[in-house]
């Protein structure tokens, strides 16, 4: 039997070696070139002329539906199956679109893999089953918005407005103890586990308070409040161009912010002790290194210290982790945004 020529396309050398760890049990498949960006993955896909591709879309310099659309044009036998960390339907649609003949979802066992890629050189399409549910229940927030009770709309209205508990408790005419205790609940609802959290997430999701979600007040309405603070940030990243963007997402958040930048644990540990941040952004994956053990150190160095973690990965281990850890919060990379980061700020500040 023929040979299955195979790239592996990731960013992240310690996910390739995973995949390709995986992979061992299908014999028939010699992989012939891994690559972590795009500019070298239309090289290698034009020089070994690959059966089957798999793919992160997360990688620098790749446009992924764009791309995507493009090599399947040059090479309609291709085999292409996404191997990735995100999982929104909106954007799995995109590139279902493009051309994609499966989606695998990085959270789910790798010991599923094998199988995955037999269906995709079978000639059928594989899509993890937690993504099948999601795709198929396009009206799923809807309904989570219709058990959602006056309350839990009216705190989470609060929250949009960065509000303190003893504020909420102000407002609402309850106890602290009583705010607390409804707001546990609807993180458990939501399934966040935080109050960051939760307002990110209805920014992400302003269906969910339906009529209400035109009273909520814009972040953006409220930039002022952060004019001339002093606010220092360190940025841990191993990619320098989302640092660059983390850097001006920063910047609009808050003009005055003095923000240093770091690649690895031993660069942000140093960073720590000399400029004495009050916020870090951390990824989860730094190169070789684990951004949750970088996170550990950080807070035993400087203990006030916010840590945002931040990830490709939305992984529940990795969440539970990185909160473990003394993170205050544990953010989608694709869900970040200024508003977020003035939240952040404006609670650093207050």
């Amino acid at each position: 039997m023929n040979a299955i020529r195979t790239v592996l396309a990731d960013d992240h050398a310690l996910v390739r070696a995973g995949i390709r760890n995986a992979l061992t049990s299908l014999t028939q498949l010699e992989i012939v070139a891994e690559v972590s960006n795009g500019h070298a993955l239309e090289d290698v896909l034009a020089a070994v002329q690959p059966v089957l591709l798999l793919l992160d879309v997360t990688m620098p310099n790749f446009e992924p539906i764009t791309a995507i659309r493009r090599i399947r044009m040059r090479y309609p036998a291709l085999k292409i199956l996404v191997v990735s960390a995100y999982d929104d339907d909106v954007y799995v649609q995109g590139l279902l679109s493009a051309g994609v003949d499966g989606y695998y979802l990085k959270d789910q066992p790798l010991a599923d893999l094998p199988l995955a890629v037999e269906r995709i050189l079978a000639g059928e399409q594989w899509f993890s089953s937690r993504l099948v549910h999601k795709l198929m229940s396009y009206n799923s927030q809807a309904r989570q918005a219709q058990v959602l009770t006056s309350r839990q709309i009216d705190l989470l209205e609060l929250l949009q407005e960065g509000l303190d508990n003893q504020t909420i408790a102000h407002r609402t005419g309850l106890s602290v103890k009583t705010v607390e205790n409804h707001l546990t609940r609807l993180y458990r609802q939501l399934d966040v586990q935080s109050r960051l959290e939760a307002a990110h997430y209805v920014r992400q999701h302003p269906e969910i308070l339906g009529r209400h979600a035109a009273t909520i007040p814009p972040s953006a309405a409220k930039p002022s409040a952060l004019l001339g603070q002093e606010v220092v940030a360190l940025l841990v990243d191993d990619n320098r161009r989302y640092r660059s963007q983390l850097r001006r997402m920063v910047g609009k958040a808050c003009p005055s912010a003095v923000v240093y930048e770091a690649e690895n644990t031993d660069a942000a540990l140093d960073l720590a002790g000399s400029v004495a941040p009050q916020l870090a952004l951390v990824d989860v994956v730094l190169g070789e290194e684990n951004g949750i053990r970088c996170t550990q150190r950080i807070k035993a160095l400087l203990p006030g210290i916010c840590v945002i973690l931040i990830s490709a990965y939305p992984d529940r281990e990795f969440h539970r982790q990185g909160l473990e850890a003394g993170a205050t919060a544990f953010l989608d990379k694709k869900d970040l945004d200024v508003a977020s980061l003035q939240s952040v700020i404006e609670d650093l500040i207050e």
